[in-house]
């Protein structure tokens, strides 16, 4: 009797307590479905249209879609991003995981000096941080020139983000400073979090410091690599402030991005639908790469 009296409260405790939750996530859900969700959405419906400024939108089907794997410009945007991705989310793990294997050893303020370093490019405005770096390459008063040309390594000034040979390089090795700094940061967090009882019980036995970090170091901080493959490799797909304020896409395309043919496409040619059929390619390559890491993480 005594349960069956408790039950009926019990439930309504259950509902209360569930209706609070709900109300308090409803600002957040409200926001989420209003400026995630519908753009999402409508961003795949009006990739079927001709869609422009001043006129009212025409269906067109599929022919946004076939209109971009012709398109030069678009490929080469695609592999230009392709590169930068292939070269920018490996060395990004592999350094920040050194890095932090080599401070986490560090105790003290040292470690938390180290570690504000890496991450002041993360905080820093993206704008300042290209300001610098475009100074830095800058093909008259540059200190990369100057540095070049005052030891011999260079022969005379090199316009660094006006040569098609050297622009993508310089985009992805700024592209890279600033991106090592949370990494580094997660790994440091990680190898503290490391049972320690289980390395030192390997050291006892005889491991030496690789076969501690491989066989136990490891695969505890799987989570935390995955976690940072997947968000380096989405940051690296949106390459954009980069771009737009060093290179504008050139010279001759030859720092075009996904990302910023979308933008290139939608606010300077007003071709909404083929920028949003950029936009949903994207997307889905983002999907396919990301659930790929995924089932290798659950692999390993």
């Amino acid at each position: 009797m005594a349960a069956e009296k408790k039950n009926p409260m019990s439930k309504a405790l259950v509902r209360r307590e569930t209706m609070a939750g709900y109300a308090f996530m409803l600002p957040s859900l409200v926001f989420f479905l209003g400026f995630v969700i519908y753009p999402m959405v409508q961003c795949v419906f009006t990739s079927f249209f001709d869609a422009t400024m001043n006129r009212e939108d025409i269906f067109i089907g599929l022919a946004n879609y076939k209109e971009l794997f012709q398109d030069t410009v678009f490929l080469g945007a695609l592999r230009n991003t392709a590169v930068i991705v292939i070269v920018s989310v490996p060395v990004v793990c592999i350094f920040s995981l050194w890095v932090s294997s080599v401070i986490y050893d560090i105790k003290g303020a040292a470690c938390s000096a180290f570690r504000c370093i890496f991450y002041l490019p993360v905080v820093t405005g993206s704008v300042a941080v290209t300001v610098v770096w475009k100074w830095m390459f800058n093909n008259y008063y540059g200190i990369f020139n100057y540095v070049g040309t005052s030891t011999g390594l260079l022969k005379q000034n090199i316009n660094w983000l006006g040569d098609e040979r050297y622009a993508l390089g310089c985009i992805i090795l700024i592209l890279l400073t600033t991106s090592v700094g949370q990494p580094i940061v997660l790994y440091v967090s990680a190898l503290n979090n490391v049972d320690q009882s289980l390395v030192e019980a390997a050291e006892v036995d005889g491991a030496t410091k690789f076969q501690c970090f491989w066989k136990i170091k490891w695969p505890q901080i799987m989570p935390t690599t995955l976690y940072i493959l997947v968000i380096t490799t989405i940051n690296s797909f949106q390459c954009f402030a980069l771009i737009q304020l060093l290179t504008s896409g050139g010279p001759n395309h030859s720092t075009d991005t996904i990302m910023y043919y979308i933008y290139y496409n939608a606010f300077k040619l007003y071709r909404y639908g083929y920028g949003n059929a950029m936009g949903v390619v994207l997307a889905i390559i983002i999907a396919i790469l990301s659930a790929i890491q995924f089932k290798m993480a659950e692999r390993d």
